[in-house]
């Protein structure tokens, strides 16, 4: 869960750095960098905070020699970051509980190389647990950043919660090409406007003899808001999502290879399935209308300060849920992949 939620935030900022419209060499002015996804049912919960890049009239810099500095987009030492809760009964405005979540640091050491710092990551995270809406009373978050010129940088959210839940127990795939499609269905919940469904096949391999090695191909089906699935006839919150039933065999295609078996009486590559799991995600409207924006730009996935709902700086925090559920694959599923010259058999 941990890693799952930071990696989420890198690939954010990255996002937020990318443009194909921009000089690279830029004067001095410091923007504020913020990314956080507060998830209500996770042990810890992360905020990246960084800063643009800096430079000067006399001494312009250039952004792809600069990014790769660990300096260049972090703020020295520990800043006074904290998050205060908001409370509203009865439809009253929302006011401070009295808590409030002080946020430590922590460093990250296993950011793969590529355009910016790595391996190394600060992030700033906090323990608490966070409250979610129960009937009449309702909750925010407010992020609160004091930056060392006293400046303060703020961001507001609530918090996603219910029960959004898997309806699958089986999957169905097949391994010759097909434009069929099978499905799996879900239960959203009120809070949350945008969702994704994805699945996760684990599996074990072993070459001629060799330890076993874990190892995975996992997928998305994309984020969509509840209009881009079917509502299953006669429920309320139920929705159904169509999927390719080729998919798990493309994915296994490209991660196996030509990684083959020779013979079958003399099999050089023994794999197992160890779980096959689909999870969903859903967040809220912050994350919503960011998701929307990026959609919608010009140029692809590139975020500009044009949406933001950090004050004092660009960015975004929000929140989502995520739920995950083990599921078996049908026996036709089965019957193909041990058919394939992959290896795979029962354990």
């Amino acid at each position: 869960m941990k890693n799952k939620l930071l990696i989420t935030l890198l690939v954010l900022l990255a996002l937020y750095s990318c443009s194909t419209d921009v000089d690279i060499y830029a004067d001095y002015k410091e923007i504020p960098v913020v990314y956080g996804l507060i998830e209500a049912t996770s042990d810890t919960n992360y905020v990246k905070i960084t800063k643009s890049f800096c430079g000067n009239n006399d001494n312009p810099i250039n952004a792809l020699e600069v990014a790769p500095i660990y300096d260049s987009s972090n703020y020295p030492g520990k800043l006074d970051a904290f998050i205060v809760e908001l409370k509203s009964s009865h439809g009253q405005p929302f006011s401070p509980t009295g808590r409030r979540f002080d946020l430590d640091t922590i460093t990250v050491h296993y950011k793969e190389d590529g355009l910016f710092y790595a391996p190394h990551q600060k992030v700033y995270y906090t323990t608490e647990r966070f409250n979610t809406n129960n009937g009449s009373d309702k909750y925010r978050y407010r992020l609160c950043v004091v930056k060392p010129d006293y400046d303060t940088v703020t961001a507001e959210t609530s918090v996603v919660s219910g029960d959004v839940t898997v309806g699958q127990t089986v999957v169905s795939f097949q391994s010759a090409p097909s434009e069929a499609v099978s499905s799996m269905i879900f239960a959203s919940t009120e809070e949350a406007m945008l969702y994704e469904l994805g699945v996760r096949f684990r599996y074990r391999e072993s070459h001629t003899g060799e330890p076993f090695v874990n190892k995975e191909v996992h997928w998305s089906y994309g984020a969509r808001t509840l209009g881009g699935y079917e509502k299953v006839e006669n429920t309320d919150n139920i929705y159904r999502l169509y999927y390719s039933v080729n998919t798990l065999f493309n994915y296994l295609e490209k991660a196996i290879g030509n990684d083959t078996i020779w013979d079958e009486n003399h099999p050089n590559v023994v794999r197992y399935i160890d779980e096959v799991t689909v999870f969903v995600a859903a967040a809220g409207e912050d994350f919503n209308n960011y998701y929307q924006f990026l959609q919608s730009a010009q140029g692809g996935l590139c975020l500009s300060s044009d949406y933001s709902n950090v004050e004092g700086g660009v960015g975004l925090f929000s929140s989502r849920i995520f739920t995950r559920k083990e599921v078996e694959l049908s026996s036709r599923t089965k019957f193909d992949l041990f058919n394939m010259p992959w290896g795979f058999r029962e354990q």
